[in-house]
């Protein structure tokens, strides 16, 4: 009997189908070069945060005197001097915590580069998918049509049908070949892009999942994950460390402290007297006069205008996440739609050929609305494949829209 080959897609959970594609989300992040380059960036900020929260280094200093100068009790022959400015109390913890928050926002670059780097893996993993399914479906297509051909040669061999038979059939099936023959032209291609994103070498093997199935997402689908995007984290986070910096500014505004103490080494002097040659120690205490304000004052306008920058900055995007999240909910729906129209017309052009194909094969039936039939069923077998494909990439767009965790 002729075989038509029906694309099967299996019953699988959604986690069931992430579980396949999860090792090459798991690849590309230990392997990804630009990911691994985030990371750096976010260790790198990391280490800033020691070098603003230290005091400044402290100052010695030594002078010798040429000539000495005669007091009393004798020559200054040499003099140290050791001194240490300390910033206004709570300067250094705020620049800390500006440090801090600015290399969490790094973080959470790191993670968005992560969810990016996923979604790139889902739009090479499943237009590989397709393409193998379509191999196979052009392959089971050249079978069926090399089957029809024979019946049109016998046929024709009987005086019961027409030399027109066989050419149409011929000329479908060189069609049905050149078609195989660009989509494994094109399988590497494809292979290629999906091991440059797992830094791979670019023919090594891809082995992708056999079956998926399409799925009902439930209402509001991971809507309140939203807020949960690595982009929203990061601008959330510099607006905290813009007003973190704000208090850095009024703080640097303020006086410092600087405590010191010089001493100077006397010898022997000519005089007799009891503290004769005998070193003096002075402690000094200095303040710096931070009245020039200008310069601290725009420091903290700067601030307080990039916070504003980032609350802006937050709002639009929080718009851009809500618009895109509608949209891909709407065209989840869409394909799961037509898959479904896909998946009856599948269904149904199977039975009419069955019936077409005996009808044939015992009588003098016209064979072109059997050809017909035939391309009809593999055009919406295509667009079945197609349909998948396209919801799984929007599917994955839409977790990588809600920061989901893998």
């Amino acid at each position: 009997m002729r075989k038509i080959l029906i694309l099967s897609v299996l019953i699988f959970a959604y986690t069931a189908k992430s579980q396949s594609i999860n090792d090459y989300y798991k690849i590309a992040a230990e392997n990804n070069p630009e990911l691994k380059a985030k990371y750096k960036e976010f260790e790198s900020a990391m280490q800033r945060i020691p070098q603003v929260s230290s005091l400044p280094d402290p100052n010695l200093s030594i002078g010798y005197f040429i000539s000495p100068v005669e007091t009393r009790v004798g020559p200054q022959n040499l003099k140290f001097s050791l001194s240490q400015m300390f910033p206004w109390f709570g300067t250094l913890k705020a620049q800390k915590n500006a440090a801090s928050l600015m290399a969490e926002s790094k973080f959470q670059t790191f993670l968005n580069t992560k969810n990016q780097i996923y979604s790139q893996v889902a739009s090479a993993y499943y237009p590989l998918y397709e393409l193998q399914h379509l191999q196979e479906i052009e392959q089971e297509n050249i079978k069926i049509l090399e089957s029809y051909k024979r019946i049109a040669n016998a046929k024709l061999s009987n005086s019961r049908g027409n030399v027109v038979d066989v050419l149409r059939v011929d000329i479908m099936i060189k069609d049905a070949e050149t078609n195989l023959k660009i989509l494994k032209a094109k399988e590497p291609a494809l292979t290629s892009w999906l091991n440059s994103i797992l830094n791979r070498r670019f023919d090594e093997k891809v082995v992708i999942s056999k079956d998926l199935q399409i799925i009902d997402l439930p209402l509001e689908y991971r809507k309140d994950s939203i807020a949960k995007n690595p982009l929203l984290q990061e601008i959330e986070l510099k607006k905290q460390s813009s007003g973190a910096s704000i208090e850095v500014a009024k703080r640097q505004g303020l006086p410092k402290i600087g405590l010191g103490l010089d001493y100077v080494v006397v010898g022997t002097g000519m005089n007799n007297f009891s503290n004769s040659g005998k070193d003096a120690i002075m402690p000094m205490l200095t303040v710096s006069l931070p009245i020039f304000r200008k310069k601290y004052d725009a420091a903290v306008k700067e601030a307080e205008l990039m916070q504003d920058s980032y609350s802006l900055q937050k709002e639009a995007l929080e718009n851009k996440l809500n618009g895109n999240y509608y949209k891909l909910l709407f065209e989840l729906e869409k394909e799961k739609d037509l898959l479904e129209l896909y998946d009856n017309q599948v269904k149904t052009l199977n039975k009419s050929l069955d019936i077409q194909y005996a009808y044939y094969s015992n009588a003098s039936l016209d064979f072109v609305e059997l050809l017909r039939m035939q391309q009809e069923l593999l055009k919406y077998q295509k667009l079945k494949l197609a349909s998948i494909s396209t919801y799984y990439m929007k599917l994955a767009e839409l977790d990588y829209l809600t920061a989901k965790q893998f």
